[in-house]
């Protein structure tokens, strides 16, 4: 037959899983914490880019227009 379990060996899991709980729930609130601040780097950075691209296309149209839309070289 199966030896069964002591209280002791139950309580000493029992513990053991309560520690391994409040570890995950620990790691879980820093990795929540990471998860935001990228996704607001994230938005910054779509913010600065699309900014770049605006930037660009008033600067140097003609580098964002396809070739066949260019117009020809004064010298034509």
């Amino acid at each position: 037959m199966a030896n069964p379990m002591t209280f002791d060996a139950i309580a000493e899991r029992f513990t053991e899983l309560e520690m391994r709980v409040a570890f995950q729930d620990h790691t879980l609130g820093e990795l929540n914490v990471v998860v935001t601040a990228q996704e607001q780097r994230i938005v910054q950075l779509v913010r600065a880019l699309t900014l770049l691209k605006e930037q660009m296309h008033i600067l140097a149209p003609s580098l964002n227009a396809p070739a066949g839309e260019e117009p020809p070289p004064p010298h034509y």
